[in-house]
């Protein structure tokens, strides 16, 4: 179980940034619903949340980090929580370094082994 909601997510980044990804996947609930930055599906078991961490852990120089001043939190009841922010994506295509900013919101419960219950994430659009 996490402290505090911060304690979470920052784990979840530092599965990410390690390519931990059992880790990572640790931190969803069986339930978990994933809404990905990188996936035009709704992942809604564990399976297709394991098969999208896998697939983009082989992106070469992954990486993803919060925009620290984005951060929200809000406490519903002392163990149940909303986050939302920007993070930044980065890993090579083609050998190349790119980055992604996306939005991101969570849904979590502390007081569960896997306290990720929702997470939804998107790359910011472009402005014109």
């Amino acid at each position: 179980m996490y402290e505090t909601p911060h304690a979470l997510l920052k784990s979840w980044m530092e599965g990410v940034n390690s390519g931990n990804i059992e880790g990572t996947l640790s931190l969803y609930s069986d339930e978990a619903v994933l809404l990905p930055t990188f996936s035009n599906r709704t992942l809604s078991t564990p399976q297709a949340i394991r098969d999208y961490f896998v697939q983009l852990g082989q992106r070469p120089g992954l990486s993803v980090e919060l925009h620290t001043r984005t951060l929200a939190v809000h406490d519903f009841n002392s163990k149940i929580y909303a986050l939302s922010g920007i993070y930044l994506w980065r890993f090579e295509v083609d050998d190349e370094l790119l980055s992604f900013e996306a939005r991101f919101s969570f849904v979590i419960d502390i007081s569960l082994n896997a306290p990720i219950v929702h997470h939804h994430s998107s790359q910011l659009p472009r402005m014109i």
